[in-house]
């Protein structure tokens, strides 16, 4: 819980406020889970802090809504060029991706249950950025991501939107997105080299290595 709100504190993603008149802050949660390694060993115990986005009211607490998950025909495709065309596959995750992506709308939320003290009495947290169970936070993120991708030089398919392709004078380098894993592969390794150099400044990026 605490590397949780350690890494709320590190995105910026809020800040304590007295509660404002005529707003209503969100309800929050805890959401815990054990996470196990390939062969059924305990790796890490994960907490992670979630909205009551269940209780938005559209047009009032959020707007358009998008899920950032390639088309399964596109996993196809980019699986079968890279096996017959001897390709790398390199795989990608964005840790807390949700949380880099900015809000547009003006909401507010309740203290993480077990930090609330007498300091915090009366205080809200004012999000300035997205937060996991939020209606439009998968969508506030992929806007955050295909802005950087695309500012790499990489061009955004018009048949899926979670495909990225960028060509060089005789290669080319394709990536797709299912929420906050990333699939890179091509015939250009130092291009797939470079792209998680850019991607690592804006977004807390872990190689999980060959797919």
């Amino acid at each position: 819980m605490v590397e949780e709100v350690k890494a709320l504190a590190k995105n910026e993603t809020l800040e304590l406020v007295t509660s404002p008149l005529g707003k209503k802050p969100i309800g929050c949660q805890w959401v815990f889970t054990v996470k196990h390694m390939a062969n059924g060993l305990v790796e890490r115990y994960k907490a992670r802090f979630e909205a009551k986005g269940f209780t938005h009211t559209y047009g009032l607490n959020y707007q358009d809504t998008f899920a950032p998950i390639a088309k399964m025909n596109t996993i196809r495709i980019t699986l079968s060029s890279a096996t017959n065309l001897d390709w790398d596959l390199q795989q990608f995750d964005v840790k807390n991706a949700f949380l880099h992506g900015d809000l547009e709308e003006e909401l507010y939320m309740k203290i993480p249950p077990g930090f609330d003290d007498k300091k915090t009495k009366r205080k809200v947290c004012r999000l300035k950025k997205a937060v996991y169970g939020l209606k439009q936070s998968p969508k506030a993120w992929f806007n955050r991501l295909n802005k950087a991708i695309i500012s790499f030089g990489y061009h955004q398919s018009n048949a899926d939107h979670t495909l990225f392709i960028k060509h060089g004078s005789d290669k080319i380098t394709s990536l797709i997105v299912y929420v906050d894993d990333i699939v890179a592969t091509g015939d250009d390794k130092e291009e797939i080299a470079r792209l998680r150099k850019l991607l690592a400044p804006a977004f807390e990026i872990k190689d999980l290595g060959q797919l």
